[in-house]
C-alpha cells in the first residue's frame, strides 16, 4: 500500500472520529502569567550565563539578572494587581490551570519581595576573610567535589564559587509563585516539585560544615520524597472520586452541585472514603512544606545545617507558598467538608503551637531555636485558616507577610556573628554580644519581640489579626491555647536578648563582622517592615483584605 494511501485512510478516519480532527491549541493569558514567566525565563538566562560567561564575571552576571527579574517581576504584579486582577478582574488563566485572583498576587508579591531581600544574603562576599586573596560567599566553592578532598582543596585555592545558587534560587521563586495560584491538582504538584527540587539542592551547598550541610540536604530530600507521593497518592485518589482534576469541579461534585453527572461520576460520587482519604492525603503533603507538627521532623536539621541565607529564604518564601496553597485548597476544593476538615486542623493547630514553643526552650543552636520558632508559627498561623472567614484569609496573608521578613532579617543577623570555624551558631558564644556589637544585638532583639509578638512591632499586628479572626470564626478555645504558646514562646526570645545585654562577653567569644551593603540592605529591609507593620499596620491589614478573595 503507497504512502498517500495509508496518509488517506488515516485522515479519513480522523474526521470519522472527530475529536481527533480539532485539537484546540492552548489559549494562554501571558500578561496575567507575567511574573512567572519572567522569573522563569531569567532562571534560563542564568543556566546559559554558567555556560558562556568567563568564571570571573558570573557572579555580576548572575546577580543583576536574578535582581532584575524580581523586581520586574514585582513590577508585573503591581500593573495587575492595579488593572483589578485582583478584585474586579480576577479570574482563571491558562486554560484553567492558574487563578489570577487577590489571594494569588498578594501571596506572589510577598514571595518576590522576600526574595529578593534573600538574594541579597546570597550574593554576601565580605563575611568570611579572603581565601588565597578572593571573597568568598556562604556556598562551596565546588558543589561537585567531595568535602576535604584534594579537589575541593584546589577548587578554593583558585578561587572558585558556586554561582548556580542564583538561577537555582529564581527556579524555586517561580514554583513558589505557581503554588499558591494553582487552580488544578496536577499544577499544584508541578509547581510542588519545581520549587522542592532546587532547594534540596541549595541545603547541600554550604561552605563550611559540609557534611552537616549535605546531611540536612539528604533528609528534606528523603522526607519531602515521601511527602510528595503521598501528595500524588492523594491527587490520584481525588481525580478518581470527582474525574477531574480543576478545582472547581472537584468542589462542584463535593457539594453534590455538579450539573451533568456521568454513569461513572455517579459510581464514585458516592464513595466518600476517595473523597476523604485523597483530602487527607494532598493536605498532609501541604502541612510538611509548612512545617506543622507531626510532620515537622525536617524542619530543626534541615534550618541547622542548611546554608544560613538558604535557611532564611526558606524558612520565609516556602511558608507563604505553602499557606497560599493550603488556603486555597481548604477554601476553594473543600468547603464542602468543612465539619470534617476543621476538627483535626483544630487538632494539628494545638499540638503545633505547643510542641513549638516548648520545645525551642530546650534547644542551644541559634538556628534550632529559631526552627522551633517557625513551627509555633505555623501553628499561629494555622489558627488564622481554621476561622473559615474572610477575615481568616486576611489575617493570614498579613501574617505571613509580616513573618517572613523578620525571619528573612534574623537569619541574615545570624551569619554576621562569627568565630574561627565560620557562624558561631551555639547560644552560649551569644553572651554579651548587646556590649561587643550594641547595634547588631538591639537588631536581632527587635526580631525576637516581633516573634515574640510584643506590641509596636509586626508580629504582634499579625498575631492579634490572626487570633481575632480565629475567635469570631468559633474557635475561641484555640485563641487561648495560642496565647498560652506565645507566652511560652516569649520566655526564650527574652532569655536571648538577656543573654545578649546582660551575660559577660567571653574572652574568646565571637566577632561581628562588617557586612557588605547588600546584607545591611536585608537586616534594613526587615527592621522597617517590622517596625512599620507593628506601628501603622492599618494601611497592609486592608491591603490583605481587599486581597482576600479566591476566585471559583
Amino acid at each position: 500500500m503507497s504512502a498517500t494511501a495509508v496518509h488517506s485512510l488515516w485522515t479519513t478516519a480522523a474526521t470519522a472520529a472527530d475529536p481527533i480532527a480539532k485539537i484546540d491549541a492552548p489559549k494562554i493569558e501571558y500578561g496575567q502569567l507575567s511574573p512567572v514567566l519572567i522569573v522563569l525565563g531569567a532562571a534560563i538566562i542564568g543556566i546559559l550565563v554558567e555556560a558562556f560567561v568567563p568564571r570571573r564575571s558570573r557572579y555580576y552576571a548572575q546577580m543583576f539578572v536574578s535582581a532584575v527579574a524580581l523586581i520586574a517581576a514585582f513590577a508585573a504584579i503591581v500593573a495587575l494587581a492595579a488593572g483589578g486582577y485582583g478584585t474586579t478582574k480576577a479570574g482563571i488563566a491558562a486554560m484553567g490551570a492558574v487563578a489570577v485572583d487577590g489571594p494569588a498576587l498578594f501571596l506572589q508579591g510577598t514571595i518576590l519581595l522576600t526574595s529578593l531581600v534573600g538574594l541579597f544574603t546570597f550574593a554576601e562576599r565580605r563575611l568570611d576573610p579572603e581565601v588565597h586573596g578572593n571573597r568568598v560567599d556562604s556556598f562551596a566553592a565546588q558543589a561537585a567535589a567531595v568535602p576535604g578532598s584534594e579537589s575541593e582543596q584546589k577548587a578554593v585555592k583558585a578561587g572558585f564559587t558556586t554561582t548556580e545558587v542564583f538561577p537555582l534560587l529564581l527556579f524555586a521563586v517561580a514554583g513558589m509563585l505557581v503554588f499558591p495560584a494553582a487552580n488544578d491538582l496536577l499544577t499544584l504538584f508541578v509547581a510542588l516539585e519545581v520549587f522542592s527540587l532546587p532547594l534540596y539542592l541549595l541545603c547541600a551547598l554550604a561552605r563550611r560544615k559540609r557534611l552537616m550541610s549535605q546531611e540536612a540536604a539528604v533528609k528534606y530530600f528523603l522526607l519531602g520524597a515521601f511527602a510528595s507521593a503521598f501528595t500524588l497518592f492523594g491527587i490520584a485518589l481525588l481525580y478518581g472520586y470527582a474525574g477531574s482534576m480543576s478545582y472547581g469541579t472537584i468542589a462542584q461534585v463535593v457539594d453534590g452541585t455538579i450539573q451533568n453527572v456521568t454513569p461513572a461520576l455517579a459510581d464514585t460520587m458516592g464513595n466518600d472514603a476517595l473523597l476523604l482519604v485523597g483530602s487527607a492525603l494532598i493536605v498532609m503533603g501541604l502541612l510538611f512544606k509548612v512545617g506543622a507538627v507531626p510532620f515537622h521532623m525536617w524542619t530543626p536539621d534541615v534550618y541547622q545545617g542548611a546554608p544560613t541565607p538558604v535557611t532564611g529564604f526558606m524558612a520565609a518564601a516556602t511558608k507563604v507558598a505553602a499557606f497560599g496553597a493550603l488556603l486555597r485548597i481548604l477554601y476553594v476544593v473543600l468547603p464542602g467538608l468543612r465539619w470534617d476538615w476543621r476538627p483535626v486542623m483544630w487538632a494539628v493547630a494545638i499540638v503545633t503551637m505547643l510542641a513549638g514553643a516548648i520545645v525551642a526552650i530546650t534547644q542551644t543552636d541559634i538556628k534550632r531555636l529559631l526552627a522551633y520558632s517557625s513551627i509555633a508559627h505555623a501553628g499561629f498561623i494555622l489558627a488564622g485558616v481554621i476561622a473559615t472567614t474572610p477575615e481568616g484569609i486576611s489575617s493570614v496573608l498579613f501574617y505571613l507577610a509580616a513573618y517572613s521578613f523578620v525571619t528573612i532579617g534574623a537569619f541574615a543577623v545570624v551569619t554576621l556573628v562569627r568565630d574561627a570555624g565560620g557562624e558561631a551558631t551555639h547560644l552560649s558564644k551569644w553572651a554579651g554580644l548587646g556590649r561587643r556589637s550594641p547595634l547588631v544585638a538591639a537588631v536581632f532583639a527587635v526580631f525576637l519581640l516581633a516573634f515574640a509578638g510584643i506590641p509596636l512591632t509586626s508580629g504582634f499586628s499579625g498575631k492579634f489579626a490572626v487570633f481575632k479572626a480565629a475567635a469570631e470564626g468559633g474557635a475561641a478555645p484555640l485563641v487561648v491555647i495560642g496565647v498560652i504558646s506565645s507566652a511560652i514562646a516569649a520566655f526564650f526570645y527574652i532569655r536571648v536578648i538577656v543573654l545578649m545585654f546582660f551575660s559577660e562577653p567571653r574572652p574568646e567569644g565571637p566577632t561581628v563582622a562588617v557586612p557588605s551593603p547588600l546584607t545591611m540592605t536585608a537586616i534594613g529591609v526587615g527592621v522597617a517592615v517590622t517596625v512599620v507593620l507593628g506601628v501603622a499596620p492599618q494601611y497592609f491589614l486592608d491591603l490583605a483584605g481587599q486581597a482576600g478573595v479566591f476566585v471559583r
